[in-house]
Order: C-alpha cells, then structure tokens, then sequence
C-alpha cells in the first residue's frame, strides 16, 4: 500500500497563508497531530517525506529511517510564497485553475509538478505492493499522486481538499492503481483537527 500523509500543521497554514518552499516548523496542534498519525500508522517497512521541516517533523514518529525525496516537496509559490490566498484575485485564480501549465511569477505550474510526482509514484509501485510505503508530504503532491492513481489530469487538484495530517491510501490489483482512502482525518481527535 502507498500511504500518503499530508504534514501536521503549522502556524502558516493555520493563517491561510501559501505555503509553499517556506519551511515553518510545526505549531503545537501539528505536532499533536504528527503524533495522531504515527500512533495510527505504526512502525511502516518505508518512510519517504519531503525535506522541509514539517514534512520532516511528521515522518520522525513513524520509527524508521526516513529518506527524503526533492520530488516530493511543495509547489513553489515563487512570488506569492507566504501571501494569503485572499489576497490572489479571483480572476488570476480562476487562469490557474483553467490551464496546468500557468505557474505563478517565479513558481513551479500544476503540470510541472504532476510530472515530478507520477515519476515518484512509479517509482514506489513495486516496494509498495509488497509491503506499506509511507510517503508524508504536502497539499499538491498528494493531489498530483492522487490524479496518478486514478489515471485523470492534474487540473483534479483543484477539485479536492486535503487537511492537515490527513492520511491517503492507494493500492494495487495487479497492474491497477485503487484509491482506497482520501483525506482520512478519523485518527485525530477534535482538538487536533486544527
């Protein structure tokens, strides 16, 4: 199984602020959060996270090594890293939405992004049909593994919401990709959930 976890959260994203190559540490309730998913997910064979801190700090409770992998970072906001996402007009949002390759002033686009992420994902596949592969990361990348997974383009990203901490699992039956779960949030109690 490839298990995909989004980060706990920190003070950032708790402000609506994007956040993108920034690398904030954890607030109190993503640490208890961290602690919420190591609790429920164990000692997996494989740990991969990206290498910012919060991505990190996640990983570190699963009790195994954690390997870092630059294809699993955020997307870089470039010039609007750290704005709030209300300050973005709707006009530009609605460009971004519409076309994959739009990338903000300095910034990495959708498309860019999707492309580091399915080499990643295919790189997992077959230590992940053998045993749990934990790959703990960010709001993007795990939306670009999910639209791997279900075989669709990128631009599904801006159909779905991930919270923080939240866990994701695909599985395989033979050659097909399953999602099995999205945005599960069961494991973190109510003050957790941020």
């Amino acid at each position: 199984m490839l298990i995909l976890v989004r980060h706990g959260r920190t003070e950032a994203n708790a402000s609506g602020l994007l956040l993108g190559r920034a690398d904030p540490p954890l607030d109190a309730v993503g640490v208890d959060q961290a602690a919420a998913v190591a609790a429920v997910l164990g000692e997996p064979g494989r740990v991969v996270a990206s290498p910012l801190l919060r991505t990190r700090s996640t990983a570190g409770g699963l009790g195994a090594d954690v390997a870092l992998d630059d294809r699993w970072i955020e997307l870089s906001y470039g010039e609007w890293e750290g704005r709030p996402v209300r300050d973005i007009p709707s006009d530009t949002w609605q460009r971004w939405a519409s076309d994959p390759a739009f990338a903000p002033p300095g910034g990495e686009s959708i498309a860019a992004l999707g492309a580091r992420v399915r080499a990643a994902c295919d790189d997992l596949v077959d230590a992940a049909t053998e045993s749990d592969v934990v790959v703990v990361s960010h709001v993007s990348p795990i939306k670009a593994a999910v639209a791997w997974a279900l075989g669709v383009p990128d631009e599904v990203a801006w159909h779905l919401y991930l919270a923080p901490a939240s866990i994701t699992r695909i599985g395989f039956n033979g050659s097909r990709r399953v999602l099995v779960s999205y945005n599960d949030t069961g494991h973190l109690t109510d003050g957790a959930k941020g």
